[in-house]
């Protein structure tokens, strides 16, 4: 079996996340433009270089890599496609983790390289926009505040819905993220998963996004899959989100207002570890359909059937908002830029953007009072 070592460099480069391998780059190269030559034009270097390290490669790998005949595309080896594929799998996977491992280096890096920087540590179910926001973050100098300019990181760890509710109260982060459906109410699931970890007058709730929760399927939607009553009688087979996960939470509260079972649903214990995970499983033909949020399934090149609307939530102790962090978070939430930047990912809108609201307000299962719109408190 052959190892992996990981590397990274530091570079201004705000580009997402990734785990690169140079082969993967060459392999892709190559198969897109179908030709050493190409391949190393689009990549920069020169065919000697290619040629050789594919040679190498191969006789690294023992297998080999690229078939070409003269007067002939090259085209990858079945290996080689395999390779391809075990690689956007891994990545698909594991990018929540990967995003991670860089924002925990970031961190003290932004702590190494620059005193002004206001840290916040947040746990929070797995969100394309805070992902946006992070590196929108790290590009913006600030408002001005008692505390004098400066920037904001955010140190994201993203994990399911309860168990960052859960970090925040055990004292490892000073905000979390996570979402529920518009309109949920009394004695539904997202009361009985939400409401023991939530307190008024101990939390306080930041508004973020209103984002649309839905269906990927394949391109063209060759199962004609509409509904989740649709998964149900079609039998198609299904791709979930793991225990203790926001969507989850969601998908079985949708379930439950079709009056729909998990056990009829082909692969509710099919669990996959994200947004991207569910996306690449379906484009990978390992199912036929996931739930998730629109962006995932665009950038995986699948149809998005919508299903809900749902508040994707911050929150924090009440004795954080004073923190520099947090308020130079909620500031920056409400800055036009981010207001137009968020209202071009997919499938998200602003949704009272950094504005502290009244819990009893925003979660219906605390509205006593039984009003219609959020007010901040």
């Amino acid at each position: 079996m052959h190892r992996l070592q990981l590397h990274y460099t530091l570079s201004q480069d705000s580009s997402p996340a990734q785990v690169r391998n140079p082969l993967i780059d060459l392999l892709q190269a190559v198969s897109s433009q179908g030709s050493i030559s190409g391949g190393a034009r689009a990549l920069g270097l020169s065919y000697r270089h290619v040629w050789g390290e594919l040679k190498r490669w191969e006789n690294e790998l023992g297998n080999e890599l690229v078939v070409w005949e003269k007067g002939q595309s090259a085209r990858l080896t079945t290996f080689g496609n395999k390779l391809m594929w075990a690689e956007r799998q891994a990545q698909a996977r594991l990018s929540p983790q990967i995003e991670a491992l860089r924002a925990e280096l970031e961190r003290s890096y932004a702590q190494a390289f620059d005193d002004s920087v206001h840290v916040v540590t947040l746990y929070a179910s797995h969100d394309d926009a805070l992902s946006s926001l992070r590196e929108h973050a790290l590009k913006k100098e600030t408002l001005t505040l008692d505390s004098g300019p400066g920037r904001l990181h955010l140190d994201i760890r993203f994990t399911g819905s309860v168990d960052a509710i859960r970090a925040l109260n055990e004292g490892r982060c000073v905000m979390a993220g996570f979402h529920t459906l518009l309109g949920s109410g009394k004695k539904t699931l997202t009361e009985r998963t939400y409401k023991p970890l939530l307190q008024p007058g101990q939390h306080k709730i930041i508004g973020f996004a209103q984002r649309t929760q839905g269906l990927m399927v394949a391109r063209g939607n060759p199962r004609d899959v509409h509904s989740l009553k649709d998964v149900v009688l079609r039998r198609v087979r299904f791709a979930n989100r793991t225990l203790g996960s926001g969507t989850r939470v969601v998908l079985d509260e949708l379930l439950a207002q079709a009056n729909l079972l998990a056990s009829e649903v082909n692969g509710y214990d099919h669990t996959e570890p994200s947004h991207a995970a569910v996306a690449q499983a379906v484009a990978a033909g390992q199912c036929d359909a996931g739930m998730g949020i629109a962006a995932a399934a665009q950038q995986a090149g699948l149809d998005f059937v919508p299903l809900a609307e749902e508040q994707y939530h911050l929150v924090c102790l009440k004795s954080a908002l004073a923190q520099p962090g947090i308020e130079t978070l909620r500031q920056l939430l409400q800055t036009p830029q981010w207001l137009g930047q968020i209202a071009k990912v997919p499938g998200y809108s602003a949704q009272y953007s950094g504005q502290v609201l009244s819990m009893r307000k925003v979660l219906p299962w605390w509205d006593y009072r039984h009003s219609k719109t959020p007010a901040s408190s």
